[in-house]
């Protein structure tokens, strides 16, 4: 027998920031004072008839367009019939037999290989409301602001193979939300949340039996629960039990879960058409627009940025992953006097580190990508030190400039004239004979320390290559 394999299949949902809700004209906004964003349609009162919001069409294809699915030119609305608090109508309009987007895909890279996981489908929905609860009431009081907000589900094939790729998977999805700005993927707001489903089977058997992770608030959450639930199902497995369909509730702090209930499948939801709206027709030109607007996707960027400029795939998907500095960093490279990988290196650290600490976009920065060419291409010529370099890139991103201006205002521009280093070289040997002697001797550390004299001598303005190489001939004379 083969060893165990994890299938993984996952259920995203996103919310989508258009300025009104999914069926109404209700403001789409988050922190509002409770039940204040609601009217007849969200809160399904009795002959409230809902209307289809065309900005949710048009991003729900979009992000059909970004992950290959098939776009149907004709889609429906279903009720899925089910009961609890936060659902004034006891039903949620979503859709059934007829989604918007069909079969699809995603290339994602792990470990040096792309993997292609399969999209089911992505479908349109509302939201439900939300419970709260508060110490100061026995029971739950609720909250409608957050029923019809819109929502779109993206359902994977069951081609996840172990808790890294769903991780690599779901922080892709939700990089490419927010490259094609449909939505804010601000998780402690809810914005993005996903159900998990997990299986394990011997390697070459059929699919075993899946059980569904609810309650996932956070993406390392999901790691958790996937190998939480994988080893609970091999246990079971190995001790000859046998693994039961259920929906389980995870408890990230405890972290274990718990089943919620048994058994749950698409008949028993009832979905049957929504009888208060139409179908959705789409013309082929329409849906050519729309995939006009989607730019270069960080899964297809991280592939690029290793197979054209070498970067490694962890560089690289750093990169990516915010839409702001991979459009800085490709900007950067355009210029076409810089290395790529070099300059990746400022994007991944020093910009990074900037924005991190500030909370402001590098777009946003004085720091263009044309500078910041400029000043990679002056470390490379070794025209300036990385020291140097740093304090022009301070001034850069806080300042804005000229960046050989500032480099001859701060004098750090490197001295390499073969005569200077010579000299600066010769007084190092004379007034430093033990370390001389101790390299000589075989003390390797030594070569380190003369050359960091001869930096300090000339307050760092010497070539550091030139000296290295200047101390290593003239010691072995």
């Amino acid at each position: 027998m083969g060893e165990w394999e994890t299938v993984i299949g996952l259920e995203i949902h996103a919310e989508l920031n258009t300025k009104t809700k999914i069926y109404c004209g209700c403001k789409n906004e988050f922190g509002a004072a409770p039940n204040t964003n609601v009217c007849p349609v969200c809160m399904g009162l009795p002959g409230a008839l809902p209307v289809m919001n065309r900005k949710v069409t048009e991003y729900a294809v979009k992000m059909g367009h970004a992950l290959n699915c098939v776009i149907n030119p004709v889609s429906s609305q279903a009720r899925k019939n089910y009961f609890y608090p936060d659902l004034p109508k006891a039903y949620q309009i979503s859709q059934g037999e007829f989604p918007i987007c069909g079969k699809g895909h995603l290339d994602i890279l792990v470990d040096g290989k792309v993997r292609r996981i399969g999209i089911n489908r992505i479908h349109t929905e509302e939201d439900a409301g939300k419970l709260i609860h508060d110490g100061a009431y026995s029971g739950s009081l609720v909250d409608l602001n957050r029923c019809g907000v819109p929502l779109i589900e993206i359902v994977t094939e069951p081609d996840l193979r172990s808790s890294h790729e769903a991780w690599i998977f779901l922080t892709m999805i939700k990089s490419i939300l927010r490259y094609i700005d449909i939505s804010d993927c601000k998780m402690q707001e809810g914005s993005i949340r996903c159900d998990v489903n997990v299986s394990v089977r011997k390697s070459g058997q059929p699919l075993g039996t899946r059980c569904e992770m609810k309650n996932i608030n956070s993406f390392s959450g999901a790691v958790r629960a996937i190998e939480f639930e994988a080893d609970r199902q091999i246990r079971l497995l190995e001790n000859g039990c046998t693994v039961v369909q259920e929906t389980r509730r995870w408890d990230d702090m405890n972290g274990k879960s718990t089943v919620m209930r048994t058994k749950e499948n698409a008949q028993d939801y009832r979905y049957f058409p929504e009888p208060d709206m139409g179908a959705t027709v789409l013309e082929e030109r329409y849906i050519a627009e729309i995939g006009a607007q989607v730019p270069e996707l960080p899964n297809k960027k991280q592939i690029r940025y290793v197979n054209e400029y070498g970067m490694s795939e962890t560089d690289a998907y750093t990169l990516v992953l915010d839409c702001d500095k991979s459009a800085f960093f490709d900007a950067c490279c355009a210029v076409g006097i810089c290395t790529p990988k070099e300059a990746a290196k400022w994007v991944i650290g020093d910009i990074s580190r900037y924005t991190n600490d500030t909370g402001i976009s590098v777009i946003d920065t004085k720091l263009t990508p044309q500078s910041l060419a400029e000043l990679v291409k002056y470390v490379e010529n070794n025209t300036v030190s990385v020291s140097g370099a740093k304090k022009v890139f301070d001034i850069l991103i806080s300042e804005g400039g000229v960046t050989a201006e500032i480099i001859r205002k701060l004098g750090v521009e490197q001295n390499s004239d073969a005569d200077f280093i010579e000299k600066l070289v010769g007084k190092i040997i004379q007034t430093n004979e033990k370390s001389v002697a101790d390299y000589r001797n075989g003390k390797d550390k030594a070569l380190g320390f003369l050359v960091g004299q001869a930096m300090k001598m000339s307050q760092g303005r010497a070539n550091p290559a030139l000296v290295r190489e200047a101390v290593q001939r003239r010691l072995a004379e």
